[in-house]
């Protein structure tokens, strides 16, 4: 049995499918040319042959093998580009409910199990999240969130693991979930020699790429909160007064508010002012002193702190980044 099990299901995102392959053909080279034990791997599709990708691609696949008991393997989802509705109907079809049961069976005898972006559905669909902390693509989050009530949809993370569940987030979040199982399985030197080799810069969160007003898209009052947060940074009201001016209760507005975006009304407001913080470090010459000030910190030991905890970097990180684009 192969270490890697990529199973590929219909309308799966191409760049998905490719990641996998060349991150895993790359960490078997090198593995190879170091002398350690080489990844082996493999495309599957529940029933073999050849599976129809998104745009007209489509790739050669194996069936999936048995499950056997004691299996190591890890069954690896890329991302699918289909919206979760399409994805659960698509996993109440015949072939559907067979890679559900396949799944399930594979975590009960002790296999892992991985997948990025919408596929995260098709592990909900499974019955594998209940109880799990997870993520997915950050837009996608409320709407995990309100099908899998019983599952803690941490959106701000790239890569959640939790026992033999690994979660990832958009489409392009499918390399950081590669290159976690590589460093998990095998190590992590080979994880980093394949990240430099590919060009990949590991990323822990995805709190940097949340746009608010799309989270809160379709819920009128949380996007009336997100504008009155934007307009009026640096001075954010208390919470208490923002639901006054809103007419609802504190707790209302926080239910509304986790409703809509999946977060707390606290988190809400740290994505505005890390949003307006990139942008301003990115784009301005103003000092990390001045872009505290212009979100409403203090000093800029505090917006270090928020940026740290929200994309694993210093503020000076986004501001190079920046200026190599250039």
């Amino acid at each position: 049995m192969k270490d890697f099990e990529i199973l590929v299901l219909e309308g799966a995102y191409p760049s998905s499918v490719a990641m996998s392959r060349d991150i895993l053909d790359a960490a078997a080279r090198m593995a190879a040319m170091r002398g350690t034990p080489v990844p082996t791997w493999g495309l599957h599709s529940i029933g073999g042959g050849r599976v129809s990708l998104r745009d007209g691609i489509s790739v050669e696949t194996t069936r999936l093998p048995p499950r056997r008991p004691g299996s190591r393997a890890i069954c690896v989802i890329p991302g699918l580009g289909a919206d979760p509705q399409e994805v659960l109907t698509q996993m109440r079809t015949p072939d559907g409910l067979a890679i559900a049961r396949r799944l399930a069976r594979h975590v009960a005898i002790g296999g892992q199990v991985a997948a990025s972006c919408s596929a995260v559905f098709v592990l909900h669909a499974a019955g594998l999240l209940d109880g799990r902390r997870v993520t997915t693509t950050w837009w996608l989050a409320p709407t995990l969130a309100r099908l899998a009530p019983t599952t803690t949809v941490d959106a701000d993370r790239m890569v959640c693991a939790d026992g033999p569940v690994v979660t990832a987030g958009a489409a392009f979040a499918h390399a950081d979930l590669m290159l976690h199982l590589l460093r998990e399985r095998f190590g992590p030197r080979l994880s980093e020699q394949v990240s430099k080799m590919l060009l990949l810069e590991p990323r822990h969160s995805q709190s940097t790429f949340v746009v608010p007003e799309v989270l809160a898209s379709g819920h009128a009052l949380v996007a009336k909160l997100t504008a009155r947060l934007e307009k009026s940074l640096p001075d954010v009201p208390p919470v208490s007064a923002l639901a006054r001016e809103l007419c609802v209760s504190e707790r209302t507005l926080a239910r509304h508010v986790r409703h809509a975006t999946g977060k707390s009304t606290s988190s809400l407001v740290q994505s505005v002012k890390m949003r307006r913080a990139r942008a301003l470090l990115e784009n301005s010459r103003m000092t990390i002193d001045q872009v505290a000030a212009a979100v409403g910190y203090q000093d800029a030991t505090a917006l270090r702190r928020l940026v740290r905890k929200a994309a694993g970097v210093s503020p000076a990180h986004f501001r190079a980044a920046a200026s190599v684009g250039r």
